[in-house]
């Protein structure tokens, strides 16, 4: 299968490596990746905001950037939730009827990375390895817009190596959404103490996610306490092999020239 990679804005701006990840990963299960030159945001973060007619070109642009695709894979179940759930109704709101069809219709072969290899690729042994002790936070918008439920257990469970520990509370929010953790900075730090003292609970050396923002969020949050444990995305995991030495931390952004 050809397929197109979603990037996202977080992840290439700060996290490139997950997307390389998600990359190396679909091209070892045996599909050709591509990836447009012209995408960039989904709109997600305008919707969020309240700019919804200023997000109208900017899920035109995607819906352009992606045209014709066969099947779209993001490593963000955050961003795949805003494409099916918010940029077909702004246009239509907008009275952009076409672009709000043409939007429906990329949605609809647009996944979360999970849901890909799970629903469409029918796998969950990926012939990764990683032997370290982990722990799995549900993302929000996974968990409640796209409805991922067990899918990245599935694919935790079949990776060679790995222990995997239940998070208590595992389906409380971290406190970051978007900009919600910098207008409630108070209540966003309470809900991710919470949350870090759950992960920590675990004794986990990483915690897993299928969302860079969220990881960010948790994981700079473990790095101030100097804690030990540190935030892999799900893409990173599932891409391991025996030849890796060590995994990526996503905690730890790459520096791009």
């Amino acid at each position: 299968m050809r397929v197109a990679l979603f990037a996202t804005c977080l992840v290439d701006t700060l996290v490139p490596q997950v997307a390389r990840a998600t990359a190396v990963l679909l091209q070892r299960l045996g599909h050709e990746v591509v990836v447009p030159r012209d995408q960039a945001c989904c709109g997600q973060m305008h919707v969020n905001t309240g700019y919804r007619r200023e997000a109208v070109p900017v899920v035109a642009n995607h819906v352009r950037a992606f045209a014709g695709a066969e099947a779209v894979v993001a490593p963000s179940g955050s961003c795949v939730a805003s494409i099916h759930h918010q940029q077909a109704a702004v246009a239509r709101r907008a009275g952009e009827h076409a672009l709000a069809e043409e939007a429906e219709a990329l949605a609809a072969r647009t996944y979360e990375l999970s849901q890909f290899l799970v629903d469409v690729l029918g796998v969950t042994d990926v012939g990764a390895y990683y032997p370290h002790r982990v722990t799995y936070h549900p993302t929000c918008h996974s968990l409640r817009l796209l409805r991922v439920g067990d899918r990245p257990l599935a694919l935790l469970r079949a990776v060679r190596g790995l222990d995997l520990v239940e998070l208590p509370g595992a389906e409380s929010c971290c406190g970051f959404g978007g900009t919600f953790s910098v207008k409630n900075a108070d209540t966003s730090t309470a809900m991710l103490t919470d949350k870090m003292a759950n992960v920590l609970s675990t004794h986990a050396e990483v915690c897993t996610a299928g969302d860079a923002s969220c990881l960010m969020h948790i994981g700079g949050g473990l790095s101030r306490l100097r804690s030990g444990t540190r935030t892999v995305h799900l893409a990173e995991i599932l891409a391991s092999t025996e030849d890796d030495v060590s995994p990526t931390q996503t905690t730890r952004p790459a520096v791009r020239a």
